[in-house]
């Protein structure tokens, strides 16, 4: 801080700079303050640039995605190509894989969590709703919820017979396709029959009570895409239900829960 403060001091007396009245200690202080810390956000931003194109293992680059400062000094948060996250330190000496926590007033607070969650609902923003399977009530919803099914599933089948329940509380489902046993399995091949029906919700309903699809599976559908998208957001089994802020919430879950994990007025 000293050689700054004296560097700024000569630059002023080189410039002949005549402090008003106006400027007064504090305010002269703060400048020189602001002026300090530009060059470490600087620095920061060029580190983690450096990072993202040199970071390699066992002599391999590392297919980076993106490299950003955390709040701890000196740690890097790197995200993969592949979806996979880790902390790095500035030169990629060392890994941390876990999560970020920050101890505040009001306690701990998984900032690694909400990275994530900001993460799945950027994402599920991007999707358009015509390639989605919505389910709604005749009044503006006051909450949407995504839930990646699978027809195959009894716990998925059990949530959907809660939708009208759902759309009364205000509550929309978007469904997005997820085939646990992959593209290969049937569910993959209902699920496609379902996004290739002239009414989806009504197939969709169809394929929950276990009843057979007249529709073909060749049309162009998004279900693969949808199931990579689901892998990638760390969706591991049905029903995932992922809320608005991009929490996800692994399992059937009541519709009084889940009203209540919305914020939502029950009368």
């Amino acid at each position: 801080m000293q050689n700054i403060t004296q560097e700024a001091e000569l630059m002023m007396r080189q410039r002949r700079l005549v402090v008003s009245p106006l400027v007064t200690p504090v305010s002269l202080l703060t400048c020189l303050l602001t002026v300090s810390l530009l060059p470490s956000a600087a620095q920061a931003d060029e580190v983690a640039d450096q990072l993202a194109e040199s970071l390699s293992v066992n002599g391999q680059k590392m297919p980076v995605e993106t490299v950003t400062e955390t709040p701890m000094e000196g740690v890097y948060h790197v995200q993969l190509e592949s979806g996979e996250a880790f902390y790095s330190n500035a030169d990629g000496s060392h890994f941390l894989v876990g999560d970020l926590y920050e101890n505040g007033d009001e306690g701990l607070v998984n900032l690694t969590e909400q990275e994530q969650n900001q993460e799945r609902a950027d994402a599920l923003a991007a999707v358009p709703d015509d390639e989605l399977v919505i389910f709604r009530g005749a009044d503006e919803p006051k909450a949407t919820i995504t839930v990646f099914t699978d027809p195959t599933c009894p716990y998925c089948a059990r949530l959907h017979d809660t939708i009208p329940e759902l759309n009364e509380r205000g509550i929309a489902v978007h469904y997005m396709a997820f085939p646990r046993a992959g593209m290969g399995s049937q569910a993959a091949t209902t699920l496609q029959q379902v996004w290739c029906s002239d009414n989806r919700s009504e197939a969709m309903t169809q394929a929950k009570e276990g009843e057979a699809i007249s529709s073909a599976a060749d049309c162009d559908n998004p279900v693969a895409g949808q199931y990579d998208l689901g892998k990638a957001l760390g969706v591991q089994g049905t029903p995932a239900i992922i809320l608005p802020d991009g929490q996800m919430v692994p399992g059937f879950v009541p519709p009084e829960r889940l009203s209540a994990m919305l914020g939502l007025d029950d009368a």
